[in-house]
């Protein structure tokens, strides 16, 4: 019986994750408390709050969270949950000049600080600077959002590493989320980000949509920080269906010739992934609802001169389709896997070191942290 202990291995020889952490409550609870709220966390692009007021509502294991830009143009997350009785403070997205509670109308600044609390005359040793809203950490990196929940948490260069050696090629931190879109998968969140990484399903799972477009990839990057990278030459763009490359958008600008021909698929462990490719980003968190069951968060961005050219929305309109075709092929893929890991008779099998690499270094992390 495949263990934590086997995932620790080298490549060539390690186990996949054994399949009752894809399937488990008990293990659910139990990332809860040692991922989720206790590592960085990737959530997305940092420009979905461009402005001061601007602000996202997002839910991560159970914990309800803002995440606005204050009028200092510093990003911040609070707890969404009002200091007076527990109501949620804030829904969706939008922009606000102080966050005001719906039930009972308690007031905050956008720093978090209470600034108002009606009808509590008589009351008695209440300090208002004592109940301003929970606020959590928050780190920026090359365009992206980290979150930390813990009250200590880890060293943010310790978890980012050398992210930048890989990664420099490409202008991140300028580009421009043109769109965002949310869903729910009937899978594990694990198994989600598991299929983003490899490159083993493409000829079976997408062999008349983008299998034609990659070439087999390069041996993975070896990283020291907590996540896992792997670049791979393409035909065309990557960002496209194989059937609509003549609706290629401009290369980013200042690409060296491999990064100009290819595109690279990063892991940042937990939860964040995306792809770097030659015209585009395309982003993905997965957030877990319960063992069975992931929010995802799906975001593509070009370029600010990309943007502007024009017929930009025209052409951009096939690049959304690629990821949602191409997603919705995952989709079945992946709850199709996951009936298959509730199975009593399931057991963990082993990985192609030339394709599912950054799969193996998530789960050599995991093992890690998990164990």
């Amino acid at each position: 019986m495949n263990t934590l202990h086997d995932c620790r291995k080298n490549v060539e020889q390690a186990s996949c994750l054994p399949p009752q952490y894809y399937v488990s409550s008990a293990r659910h609870t139990e990332e809860v408390n040692k991922l989720f709220t206790q590592q960085w966390l990737g959530i997305g692009r940092s420009d979905v709050v461009k402005n001061a007021g601007d602000y996202v509502t997002l839910t991560i294991a159970n914990v309800p969270i803002i995440l606005l830009r204050d009028s200092g143009d510093q990003l911040r997350a609070y707890n969404n949950s009002c200091r007076h009785r527990g109501a949620q403070l804030l829904q969706g997205s939008g922009e606000c000049r102080q966050i005001r509670c719906p039930f009972h109308c308690w007031t905050y600044g956008l720093d978090g600080l209470l600034k108002g609390a009606p009808h509590l005359d008589g009351i008695k040793d209440f300090d208002r600077n004592d109940f301003g809203l929970v606020e959590f950490t928050v780190k920026t990196h090359a365009g992206f959002t980290f979150l930390c929940m813990a009250d200590k948490p880890p060293p943010f260069e310790q978890f980012i590493g050398d992210f930048d050696t890989y990664h420099s090629a490409w202008p991140l931190a300028s580009l421009i989320t043109t769109r965002r879109r949310e869903f729910s998968v009937e899978c594990n969140w694990k198994a989600f980000l598991d299929v983003f990484n490899e490159y083993y399903h493409l000829q079976y799972v997408h062999k008349d949509s983008i299998n034609d477009l990659y070439n087999p990839p390069n041996p993975a990057d070896s990283t020291s920080g907590s996540f896992a990278t792997q670049f791979g030459a393409t035909e065309g763009t990557g960002a496209l269906l194989q059937h609509q490359q003549d609706h290629a958008l401009p290369l980013m600008p200042n690409l060296p010739d491999r990064e100009a021909n290819g595109a690279r698929y990063t892991w940042l462990f937990p939860n964040m992934t995306f792809a770097a490719g030659k015209d585009s980003i395309w982003v993905y968190e997965a957030y877990p609802l319960d063992a069975n069951h992931c929010h995802v968060i799906q975001s593509i961005c070009f370029p600010e001169q990309t943007i502007t050219l024009p017929g930009f929305a025209d052409k951009a309109r096939f690049y959304y389709d690629r990821l949602d075709a191409a997603m919705e092929e995952d989709r079945i893929a992946l709850e199709n896997q996951h009936r298959g890991l509730r199975s009593p008779f399931a057991s963990a099998g082993r990985f192609s070191p030339a394709l599912e690499p950054n799969v193996a270094a998530f789960a050599h992390w995991y093992a890690g942290i998990m164990g």
